[in-house]
């Protein structure tokens, strides 16, 4: 795998907003001409990577996770099982219920947009639009639907709708899962959905048209980036999937933006969580448990010892 697919990887493993997208783009997903059969499976799976910290009033559970999920993939079960079981609280990375669609489309609408007098396409040289127009063809979309939104919005939407179309759901996926599971337990989120934004909306202009190329130009490519992610997260192999995520990350500034930084604030968080007693399950992008400066470094660093459960 290049570095340029590590780099489109990492984007989908960390940020649960990139399948948080606003009803729009489920119904251009619908809408589009693609083959949705996904296949299922692996062999003998050891399962999924679980961690936990813990002292004597106080149990953290951290599980990785893959946002969206062909229906079908069995991983709910043994430590992984018992460790929800025994939670009282669950934590994702952004607040997920009913009026999280709402609250993303309005935030997207405010933060995402273009100026009036400015399209999306008209940020693109001759040799990038090419690439952008021949993407939207392929996924069966007008090339001008995205033109009055920011090129970061775009990027995420080409990479997240090759998914959709070929199997891949939100509502399968890790978080959503046990969500609808966790019944009337306590929940809590590490990050805001606005703050989760503004990780895109801050990146300069440049990045962001080089994030959508990259999108665009590897829409046949990204169902078979995130299968490999999932065949690595599935067996529960953290230093491959660190490889495939995080190590071949080009560009340090979003590296910093999209995992280090957020790596470092969440691990103050479980710092200062451990003064409270209670056991909390945290289910964050499994690209944050993985490789240098993962959530479990910086606790280690913090004098925080992290033991492998699963």
């Amino acid at each position: 795998m290049t570095s340029l697919t590590r780099k489109l990887t990492a984007a989908l493993a960390a940020s649960t907003m990139l399948f948080s997208a606003p009803a729009f783009a489920e119904d251009a997903a619908a809408s589009a001409t693609a083959n949705t059969e996904v296949a299922a499976t692996t062999a003998a799976p050891t399962g999924p990577a679980l961690w936990k910290v813990a002292d004597e009033d106080t149990t953290v559970y951290l599980f990785g996770t893959v946002h969206a999920l062909p229906e079908g993939i069995e991983w709910l079960d043994g430590p992984i099982a018992d460790a929800f079981a025994a939670s009282d609280t669950i934590v994702t990375e952004i607040k997920m219920d009913d009026s999280m669609a709402a609250e993303m489309q309005a935030l997207v609408m405010a933060k995402g947009m273009l100026p009036a007098d400015t399209t999306l396409r008209s940020l693109l040289d001759e040799e990038q639009l090419a690439t952008f127009d021949g993407a939207m063809t392929k996924l069966g979309l007008p090339v001008e639907a995205f033109d009055r939104f920011e090129p970061w919005y775009a990027g995420m939407m080409l990479t997240m709708l090759p998914l959709m179309q070929q199997g891949y759901a939100p509502d399968s996926g890790v978080e959503m899962v046990l969500l609808r599971q966790a019944g009337e337990r306590q929940k809590g989120a590490l990050e805001t959905i606005d703050f989760q934004i503004g990780v895109f909306d801050g990146l300069p202009q440049e990045s962001q048209v080089k994030f959508l190329v990259d999108a665009a130009a590897n829409t046949d490519e990204v169902k078979n980036q995130l299968d490999a992610m999932l065949a690595e997260w599935i067996e529960g192999d953290a230093d491959q999937l660190a490889e495939l995520l995080n190590e071949g990350m080009e560009d340090k500034a979003l590296a910093e933006a999209l995992l280090y930084n957020r790596n470092a604030n969440w691990a103050e968080w479980i710092d200062d969580r451990m003064d409270d007693p209670g056991t909390v399950f945290i289910a964050v992008g499994a690209g944050h448990l993985a490789g240098t400066k993962s959530v479990q470094d910086l606790l280690n660093g913090r004098g925080i010892e992290v033991v492998r459960v699963r």
